[in-house]
């Protein structure tokens, strides 16, 4: 176990490596810069600026330099120093604008993923265990519809129904009188009053999809001859479910740590922005816009960390509870 911990760190360095690369390279597509929008916009509203002012802008952010060497500097500033660089368009260190967002992001996030993943673990072994009773039926129904409507088209739908039935706006995190109030226990429930939404919403497309894999995962383990054995052994029907199939089938729930942990930071941009959240997947999109190149990267470069870190942790979760992938890799490094 401790070589493949090893070895699963070794490679996650040429990956991060590669990655922010492609990332920076990907944000660079696109013609011009920050700088080539920002003076077609002074152009459009009939101001100019001069030659000199904009050498020194270039020089002053690095962009009369080649890509590479942008690449360079902006990973050494951020492996030395912390420093992810400037944002053009807020005029701020991107360091400070994620500092703003992600305590909102992650709690946001963190939410989402306990709520859906209990609710899923729960109505996927109910779906499975007592197939086609009328609340398998219901909850079927449920998933599928989770899974066909977009979140944002339900945040949109809520809203407009909050609206029309009872005259509340639920968009932002809190209501604009609580906005610049310091923090007490009518804020807070003002904040829980606004974070039901976009829980409910960001959840419900996760959840229906991992409902419907653990269910069809569930219902082949059931079938199988450990599990005919142990009910001929006379084992207690909740026992045996639990004990035996349910752990098998929830293999693929921990594959996918690795893809829910870079969730909790970016969030699902169009729910984030139809909802008014302020959180950093609505920050990206305006950086890419913009192309405010060390914004986006760093957001960009902190998503692909977080994603190499969650599948290094859904790898060894894996191998921690089942004993196939451990008996394989000890095979496969003989």
């Amino acid at each position: 176990m401790a070589g493949y911990l090893v070895r699963r760190l070794l490679a996650m360095l040429p990956t991060v490596l590669l990655i922010s690369l492609v990332s920076f390279l990907i944000i660079q597509l696109p013609p011009g810069d920050f700088l080539t929008t920002v003076v077609a916009k002074l152009q459009q509203q009939g101001q100019t600026v001069g030659s000199d002012q904009l050498a020194a802008l270039r020089a002053q952010y690095a962009l009369d330099k080649s890509p590479l060497e942008q690449y360079l500097r902006w990973m050494t500033n951020i492996v030395l120093h912390g420093d992810f660089g400037q944002s053009f368009q807020y005029n701020k260190p991107v360091s400070t604008l994620l500092g703003e967002r992600l305590p909102l992001t992650m709690g946001l996030g963190l939410a989402t993923w306990l709520i859906g993943w209990t609710v899923a673990l729960i109505a996927g072994i109910y779906s499975a265990a007592r197939r086609y009773s009328k609340l398998d039926y219901v909850i079927t129904a449920l998933t599928f519809l989770g899974l066909a409507v977009p979140g944002f088209l339900i945040a949109l739908t809520v809203v407009y129904l909050e609206f029309k039935l009872f005259g509340v706006t639920l968009s932002g995190i809190v209501s604009p009188e609580f906005e610049d109030a310091s923090w007490n226990l009518g804020k807070l429930l003002d904040l829980l009053n606004h974070l039901w939404l976009p829980v409910l919403v960001l959840a419900s497309g996760g959840v229906a999809g991992t409902i419907r894999v653990l269910r069809a995962n569930l219902l082949d383990e059931l079938h199988k001859p450990y599990v005919t054995a142990a009910r001929a052994r006379g084992l207690d029907e909740r026992k045996l479910l639990m004990r035996y199939p349910t752990r098998v089938a929830l293999n693929p729930f921990i594959a996918t740590i690795g893809w829910t942990i870079p969730a909790l930071f970016d969030g699902e941009v169009l729910v984030a922005s139809v909802l008014g959240l302020e959180t950093t997947g609505p920050l990206l999109l305006n950086a890419l816009k913009s192309q405010d190149m060390y914004l986006a990267g760093g957001i960009i470069l902190i998503a692909c960390v977080l994603t190499v870190i969650g599948t290094l942790i859904s790898d060894l979760l894996l191998a921690a509870v089942d004993a196939r992938v451990r008996i394989g890799y000890a095979g496969s490094s003989k």
